[in-house]
């Protein structure tokens, strides 16, 4: 048994929202220990998710927009992939972040256990590492241990892979199936299929990324189904076997007869799952739902005063962007601070190609819960910068109450749409409406004025597309 620690705040979990909860309590003098059963900060976002995924689609993006420069009249032939040096880059840029929040750690004095955390009771954890257990006593905790890949069950050794698996980039199959149409496996086909697999995606809802509207989906599906060797909607995979060739898949859905295929390699993107039950939360007192959730009030705070919880472990959406959100909430209200939740929406981003991205109401959502909206859709193939990128297969979209005008929705499909979306969120959370974005003057040309020609749409001042009169 290690010595003993005191502190006034414990974090759990090191990832977008430990660490930021750790680095803001810390600026507001708590005395701070941050714990991680990895040796290295940033959680699965950064070590083992977003950014050395990010990092691949930037990859498949370069070589995506090569081959397509072949219809410009230039041409680059083949690509030679080198998966030492592709490897290689991409760990270099994790250790440099994860660089950097070590020494970020150590100028504010946060004390960093590694190590697997657990409660022992509501004011008391215990960190166990290589047969070393350390106690360490809190007046508050954050929860923050994240979710993990939901586990399909099959025993079939490494071919089958999780997300984590297929950032490890191995080697590169002949053919690879995933399994999952959401977000997670989309980004990874999109990377596989840019280095030369044959990578074919099975959804067993009837749509990719259910979540986003139809339209939003179409010119992704579009540009997927060019790419990828199949695409199967509304059908489910039943077994998977080993076989000394790789892996068999029987597949079975509307339509489709029971079917067997084989695969080099398989990714599994079903979807997460919280972690709440890997902690003895109960052991503090702290309420646990079956699925691993933890329930929070809007100020982070669990059923047990002094012990909050923050991220994917509170449940949807599971992204980074909300747990860093939340974090600072709990740092705050921890240190005596008057903070709650009070954001009106958070966004989502597919970094697919192209990128898909909305926040806000959506169609689907006003038509299930009878809100009376108007819309207005800008083609990008009106947009002087899409058509020069050769990429106007996209639009914008934006959604405004009907009663009031003011903007509460917004999707855009297409090129950098991931950055787009942060002007819509911002409008959304201020307020504005059709004439406030319209009339704000956006540099010429860019995707961005796309945003202020829909609003344009809206009010019925565009110049750049020819719309009569109703």
């Amino acid at each position: 048994m290690s010595e003993p620690i005191n502190t006034d705040l414990v974090v759990l979990g090191a990832g977008p929202g430990g660490y930021t909860a750790a680095f803001r309590a810390a600026d507001l003098g708590l005395s701070v220990t941050l714990v991680d059963k990895e040796k290295s900060l940033g959680g699965v976002c950064l070590n083992v998710g977003c950014i050395p995924s990010k990092t691949l689609l930037h990859v498949a993006k370069v070589i995506d927009e090569a081959k397509d420069l072949g219809n410009h009249g230039v041409n680059f032939g083949q690509p030679k992939i080198e998966l030492d040096q592709l490897r290689s880059r991409k760990d270099k840029v994790i250790n440099n972040l994860t660089g950097g929040l070590s020494g970020l750690a150590k100028k504010r004095n946060v004390r960093v256990l590694q190590g697997n955390g657990s409660f022992i009771d509501a004011n008391t954890i215990k960190v166990e590492s290589e047969g070393q257990v350390t106690e360490v006593s809190f007046k508050s905790c954050i929860i923050a241990v994240g979710s993990e890949p939901i586990d399909l069950g099959y025993e079939v050794g490494p071919r089958l892979m999780d997300s984590t698996g297929a950032l490890e980039l191995k080697d590169l199959p002949d053919r690879l199936l995933v399994i999952g149409g959401g977000i997670i496996g989309l980004e990874m086909a999109t990377v596989y299929s840019a280095l030369g697999v044959k990578v074919s995606i099975v959804e067993l809802t009837k749509t990719l990324i259910p979540t986003a509207d139809r339209d939003l989906i179409k010119p992704l599906e579009n540009r997927l189904k060019n790419q990828c060797e199949e695409i199967m909607l509304g059908v489910k995979v039943t077994n998977i076997t080993e076989d000394q060739n790789g892996l068999k898949v029987t597949f079975e859905g509307d339509g489709l007869e029971k079917s067997e295929q084989l695969y080099g390699r398989v990714l599994a993107a079903v979807g997460r799952r919280a972690n709440g039950l890997k902690i003895n939360a109960n052991n503090a007192g702290v309420q646990v739902t079956e699925r691993g959730v933890i329930p929070v009030d809007k100020q982070m705070r669990t059923n047990v005063g002094h012990i909050y919880a923050i991220g994917d472990v509170v449940g949807e959406p599971m992204l980074a962007h909300k747990a860093s959100y939340e974090a600072k909430i709990a740092a705050e209200v921890i240190a005596g601070h008057k903070s709650s939740f009070d954001a009106s929406v958070i966004p989502s981003v597919a970094y697919t190609d192209p990128e898909v991205a909305w926040v806000g109401i959506t169609e689907q959502q006003a038509n299930e819960e009878n809100i009376d909206i108007e819309k207005s859709v800008f083609p990008w193939a009106a947009s002087g910068r899409s058509l020069s990128n050769g990429r106007s297969e996209g639009f914008t979209k934006l959604i405004f109450d009907k009663e009031t005008g003011r903007i509460i929705g917004a999707g855009i499909v297409g090129t950098s749409a991931g950055d787009l979306i942060a002007e819509t969120a911002l409008a959304i959370e201020m307020g504005c409406d059709a004439s406030d974005i319209g009339l704000t003057i956006h540099p010429h040309p860019t995707l961005a004025e796309t945003v202020a020609f829909a609003s344009e749409v809206a009010e019925g001042t565009i110049t750049d597309l020819y719309m009569p009169k109703r």
